[in-house]
């Protein structure tokens, strides 16, 4: 499973699952970052990072995105990917038609930046408000998490599964009082501004949950409602 946030060392494995028909590749194009660097200290305690390499696939593809004709058009290629539709439509992204490369079955795949997903899964804003970008933008639900799991450690502790702490949030009403502490906060809902209640709602019992067990339990419950995760498992069953 991978997205445009997928990178690196990560890509590196992606493309040689690929390469050598290992395994379906699920999700969006990948960010694009494969190049070896060195680093160089100075006596002042200063470094630099020089580039002596690149990473390649299996078949002969570059991992590494182009840089374009300046810095700003290689600092700016996620937001250009999103306002282009490639987050939205497979038919969207652009493939390098001079760039093109055979897996180790035959079949066909595209050099020129990143690793492009077998399968396609669009990302989803359907979710997305104005009022849960302020609450991110201001950080108003790590801090109402944290604020909420410190008051309540005794009690969450007693519980086992995260399954037994969505229970427990649901019956102490957590959403309407993140919508009380938010307004004190400086965001208010309005008829505008409609809270993403199922977004908002998972962000923040992921956040509690992950304050009150461990990233294990938050990755497993963060999973269920994830486009990509559902797709890989429809894929292998």
């Amino acid at each position: 499973m991978i997205d445009e946030s997928t990178a690196s060392a990560a890509e590196i494995f992606t493309g040689a699952i690929q390469d050598n028909d290992r395994g379906t590749v699920v999700g969006r194009r990948s960010f694009g970052k494969g190049l070896v660097q060195e680093p160089i200290e100075f006596d002042d305690g200063s470094s630099i990072r020089i580039t002596i390499a690149r990473y390649y696939t299996p078949s002969g593809r570059c991992i590494q995105k182009p840089y374009g004709d300046s810095d700003e058009d290689y600092a700016m290629d996620i937001v250009k990917r999103y306002e282009h539709g490639e987050f939205f439509s497979a038919d969207s992204i652009k493939q390098n038609e001079d760039q093109v490369f055979k897996t180790k079955g035959g079949r066909t795949v595209y050099g020129g930046g990143g690793i492009m997903p077998d399968i396609f899964v669009a990302q989803d804003t359907t979710g997305y408000s104005q009022y849960y970008s302020d609450v991110v933008r201001k950080s108003l639900i790590n801090k109402f998490s944290f604020k909420y799991v410190d008051g309540k450690r005794t009690e969450l502790a007693k519980l086992k599964s995260y399954s037994d702490i969505v229970s427990y949030l649901e019956a102490d009403n957590v959403l309407s009082q993140f919508y009380d502490y938010a307004a004190k906060n400086g965001v208010k809902r309005t008829r505008l501004s409609v809270p993403a209640r199922d977004q908002l709602q998972t962000a923040l019992y992921g956040n509690i949950i992950y304050d009150a067990m461990d990233m294990e339990d938050y990755i497993a419950f963060i999973n269920q409602t994830d486009p990509t995760v559902i797709k890989a498992i429809e894929v292998l069953k």
